[in-house]
């Protein structure tokens, strides 16, 4: 029949279903992405490697400008890249960083200004009081007053916890003990008084490292440092921590009268190897089999539990979303993901939401399909 069908009618009738089609898109365009759907609850961002930033990937320029409306550097604000050398600094890639959030209307977030790891080697071999006080009075000043008035927040301190919740024994302690926490702050908000300041870490869920975060807050309200949030990283697994905990976190600091931030968010797909402390990058673990049980491809049995693990924490950001003022996932696609090398290199991990070819996953679709309900 359709041999004989006249083609102005097979024309009339395509056009009819193109017409149709176009019309149930258009009903629901707040869907189209994920920073449309959570729009009028809280930011969702993406953290950003420098070939990103460079725009050097036509693709993964596509769906971050698409997805997301905030943004957070992965690695070049980090100190060992923007002063590699004592006094000169390095603002080359940060200042096209900044300059793409504002291209694209996005909120633009500072990572981070004082942290132990990813020191320039100058700087782990400060030894007295009033050296560290310099180099922080410097470098924290330089920095954020170079972007005043245009970036929105910053990571003041990165990790200084141990998992206990007792303070990390890194350069920064050792030459200033606590009061370098207080200084940073000081510093950061002299530097750029609007500008929102976080301090930022992993495995908050814990109950003990938590209660160390909660005490550190108080230390800096106390001394009269501002402080406007936490943020917490969300390195988290398909089981652990559980949504309880995930929940008492973000109201444990919402009662101290701060922001809460999910800073850092992935899901490993893999097992956690035995000993495993959350993102410490220092650990690493021998590679086998059982470790790296999805080389080639995710099976659709994990793809599905990954999408219900990331629908159930959802609901309780949503459940929140008072009190969250951002989400952001660590990369843009499994592809960029650090998980892929920790803590085992040679894995293969999937913990976002969009594959290696930056096509949607079905977690991406439960998210979606949750603010739809």
């Amino acid at each position: 029949m359709i041999k004989n069908t006249p083609k102005f009618i097979i024309l009339s009738a395509s056009l009819l279903v193109l017409s149709s089609c176009a019309k149930i898109y258009n009903k629901t365009p707040e869907f189209e992405s994920l920073k449309n759907a959570y729009k009028n609850d809280f930011l969702i961002g993406t953290a950003l490697s420098e070939s990103q930033i460079l725009e050097r990937n036509q693709n993964d320029d596509r769906v971050i400008v698409n997805q997301f409306n905030s943004i957070t550097p992965e690695n070049i604000m980090k100190s060992m890249f923007v002063q590699p050398t004592k006094g000169n600094y390095n603002f080359i890639t940060t200042d096209k960083y900044v300059a793409y959030g504002e291209k694209n209307n996005m909120f633009i977030h500072g990572h981070t200004l004082i942290w132990h790891s990813q020191l320039a080697p100058w700087m782990s071999q400060i030894k007295d009081s009033t050296e560290m006080k310099s180099f922080m009075k410097d470098h924290i000043t330089t920095v954020v007053s170079r972007y005043k008035n245009r970036i929105g927040s910053w990571d003041v301190v990165n990790e200084a916890l141990n998992e206990d919740g007792t303070y990390r024994k890194s350069v920064f302690l050792r030459t200033l003990g606590e009061q370098f926490l207080v200084d940073a702050f000081k510093l950061a908000a002299q530097a750029d008084p609007k500008v929102d300041l976080y301090y930022n870490d992993y495995n908050l869920c814990n109950a003990k490292k938590r209660e160390g975060a909660i005490k550190l807050v108080q230390l800096l309200k106390k001394n009269g440092a501002k402080i406007d949030g936490v943020g917490e990283q969300g390195h988290w697994h398909l089981e652990t921590p559980t949504l309880e905990e995930i929940e008492k976190t973000i109201l444990d600091f919402s009662a101290l009268g701060v922001k809460v931030a999910i800073s850092e968010l992935d899901i490993s797909a893999l097992p956690s190897p035995y000993g495993l402390q959350g993102a410490e990058i220092s650990q690493r673990f021998a590679n086998n089999e059982k470790m790296n049980p999805y080389p080639k491809s995710l099976p659709d049995s994990i793809q599905v539990k990954l999408a219900k693990r990331y629908e159930d924490i959802f609901k309780i950001f949503l459940k929140h979303k008072d009190k969250i003022s951002r989400v952001t996932f660590w990369g843009v696609n499994d592809k960029q993901s650090w998980l892929n090398d920790f803590p085992i290199r040679g894995r293969t991990d999937y913990p976002l939401l969009f594959d290696r070819q930056n096509r949607t996953k079905k977690a991406y679709e439960s998210l979606i399909a949750l603010k739809k309900q």
